[in-house]
């Protein structure tokens, strides 16, 4: 019998589209899982399978019986991780149903789910349960800032990634951090990296490390092409508001 998180990533057999897009709309995942009365494994149908099938001339009060992928993959709840990573490499597949060895549903793993268990670190077997595991950690939008934009690729409660791109001409303010050290590789441009009272030439591949309460400033001194960080944050926050500024051509201290 299907608890109740399963529940909701899955159809059966006999269920008609109207239905499937009511769970795949309440998901917000985009897909479900077709199962026979056993909960078996069938295939998976996605919410492009659906569009496809009404733009052919099929009615949300047809059967899924017909649209439905069939030959979709999946992995025993016995399998290790190295296989899930292994399947996840290939674009087109999003999410994996995970069964036992009657090929009942007991689980499902998504890409983002995946990704989210490696970057916290988090200890599992395919009986773990997913769901609860925050995706955020790698889904985060780009911000624009007066000097160029960032955006974090990972945040987590170990350490926070972000790529900087400082438009030409451009700098960051004279700022430091009471709660955060940064590592800073260069990857494309060139510019100057204030620490304290001295100020460094940077071009690509430097690396510079800025201690916890170090004045730094990182100024862009091409006036044609942009200066690019990778920025690694360790500490034990890492909110925006963990920022001191001393000077700012943007007028924001």
């Amino acid at each position: 019998m299907l608890d109740n998180k399963l529940l909701q990533f899955t159809v059966r057999i006999n269920e008609k589209m109207i239905d499937a897009l009511a769970k795949i709309d309440a998901n917000k995942q985009g897909f479900v899982i077709v199962v026979d009365g056993e909960d078996r494994v069938l295939g998976v149908l996605t919410d492009g399978d659906v569009r496809r099938s009404i733009i052919k001339g099929k009615t949300a009060a047809e059967s899924i019986s017909f649209i439905y992928t069939s030959n979709a993959k999946t992995v025993s709840v016995y399998d290790g991780f190295e296989l899930v990573t292994e399947l996840f490499k290939n674009e087109a597949i999003k999410f994996l149903p995970i069964v036992d060895d009657e090929g009942k549903l007991v689980n499902i793993i998504t890409k983002n789910q995946m990704h989210a268990l490696l970057l916290q670190d988090v200890y599992a077997d395919l009986s773990y349960d997913f769901s609860s595991l925050d995706t955020s950690v790698v889904d985060h939008e780009i911000f624009q800032r007066p000097w160029g934009y960032y955006k974090t690729t990972v945040l987590n409660d170990y350490f926070q990634a972000k790529i900087i791109s400082v438009k030409p001409g451009s700098q960051l303010s004279l700022q430091s951090h009471e709660h955060r050290e940064e590592h800073w590789i260069v990857v494309h441009g060139n510019g100057t990296v204030q620490l304290d009272m001295s100020v460094l030439p940077v071009s690509c591949g430097s690396t510079m490390f800025i201690p916890l309460g170090c004045k730094h400033r990182l100024t862009n001194t091409d006036e044609n092409e942009s200066l690019i960080i990778t920025e690694v944050q360790i500490g034990d926050y890492f909110g925006e508001d963990d920022i001191i500024r001393y000077e700012d051509v943007y007028g924001r201290i």
